[in-house]
């Protein structure tokens, strides 16, 4: 998948490729910022709040350097049958962003189509789970207090002007979960500065930081925080514990008073299964058996699709074996004719496809293709709101003759 706001990220941050993640403090600036409006503008981000029923932790709100009661600006409404649904107070949201506040909104990917293919584009550069947060700080209201986060995060400045201090690590590759507390914040200032429109920050792990406002008046400041999860060591070894569980020796009880010679076959037995499911099989495993992001199934009572495109969470595999082609995506492998290839490369590409146009060059039946994917939730319709997250951010599939 060739998409805009990863190319741009890549080209301001002056990588190649995404084995910098989390090697170092990188910050640039987007050399075609435009496109930025079509991400996140203020007003989106409050429509966004406005027509959805949220609660904290999702949604919060910040002011005076504190985190408000939700009771202060989330309400019941409550509906001719007396339901209660809570939803934002926008009169006190509005008042709150008038005198200075910082509203965020976590997991906007989940709520915004846009989002949504930018997190998927980050996943397939990636090879990491990426969810997007959204900060809008108004007037001169302070951020969250210095802290780090136990993930690598890339920062986006969509709008306004916003001031950070970024510090270094105090312990090496911290985790919430871990075997020392880490709460003493580094004393080596990396980067101190304002981010403007179109300035990107990568943040690796463990790294302090904080962002305000307090120094910069009236106006406001709209960002967004890419969190990207990268795996570790010890989630390696709790895969490995699950995957023990197909084994009976590993079921049984441990034996306190007569091991025998339970303890050698254990140990042995842990070595063999490590040996045979190295760290890059946990890794492969888990993208092969993500499931797909939520979507409406197709149902044909409204129509067939004219456009479809892959929604899985990670750049399918495609594997050509002899007169074959395996696809794994999905937590699913699919096998279809050798024939098939070049048009499923299309249909998996990420991009948009259209059927009608694709399928005169394929020499295959591309609408039954595309059926099948989308029964399989690796692909799906591409109604004019996913066709949001695709428009001026993501160039067109290609046919390739190929193999």
């Amino acid at each position: 998948m060739d998409h805009l706001f990863v190319r741009g990220v890549e080209k301001a941050l002056g990588w190649d490729g995404p084995a910098a993640l989390g090697t170092a403090f990188a910050r640039g600036t987007l050399d075609e910022p435009d496109f930025l409006a079509r991400l996140l503008t203020p007003n989106k981000l409050l429509d966004l709040v406005m027509r959805r029923s949220l609660t904290t932790p999702q949604f919060r709100i910040f002011h005076e350097g504190s985190e408000m009661h939700p009771g202060r600006y989330i309400n019941p409404a409550v509906t001719r049958r007396g339901q209660a649904i809570p939803m934002a107070d926008m009169r006190r949201v509005g008042t709150l962003l008038g005198s200075g506040c910082t509203l965020v909104l976590d997991e906007i990917d989940f709520f915004d189509p846009v989002m949504e293919v930018v997190c998927r584009a980050l996943q397939w550069w990636s090879h990491e789970l990426v969810q997007v947060n959204a900060y809008l700080t108004t007037q001169d209201a302070s951020g969250f207090k210095l802290h780090w986060d136990d993930h690598d995060v890339l920062i986006v400045q969509l709008a306004g002007e916003k001031s950070w201090e970024v510090r270094g690590a105090s312990r090496r590759v911290p985790m919430y979960r871990d075997g020392a507390p880490n709460t003493e914040p580094s004393e080596d200032i990396v980067w101190q500065g304002s981010m403007r429109a179109g300035d990107v920050m990568h943040i690796p792990r463990g790294f302090w930081h904080q962002a305000t406002r307090s120094d910069q008046g009236d106006g406001y400041s709209l960002h967004a925080t890419f969190g990207i999860v990268k795996r570790a060591g010890v989630n390696w070894a709790a895969w490995l514990a699950d995957q023990c569980r197909a084994d009976e020796a590993f079921r049984a009880d441990l034996n306190h008073w007569e091991w025998g010679g339970q303890q050698e076959h254990l140990v042995q037995a842990l070595a063999d299964l490590a040996s045979a499911m190295p760290p890059a099989e946990f890794l492969a495993a888990r993208e092969r058996e993500r499931s797909a992001a939520r979507h409406v199934p197709h149902l044909g009572i409204f129509g067939e699709p004219h456009t479809v495109v892959c929604v899985s969470e990670f750049e399918p595999v495609i594997n050509t074996i002899g007169h074959t082609v395996d696809v794994i995506a999905s937590g699913k492998k699919l096998t279809f004719a050798a024939k098939a290839l070049p048009a499923l490369r299309l249909l998996l590409s990420g991009h948009p496809v259209d059927i009608a146009t694709a399928a005169p060059d394929t020499g295959v039946d591309v609408a039954r293709l595309a059926e099948i994917l989308i029964k399989e939730e690796i692909c799906t319709a591409l109604t004019s709101e996913l066709s949001s997250g695709y428009t001026e951010l993501s160039t067109a599939a290609t046919y390739s003759k190929a193999h």
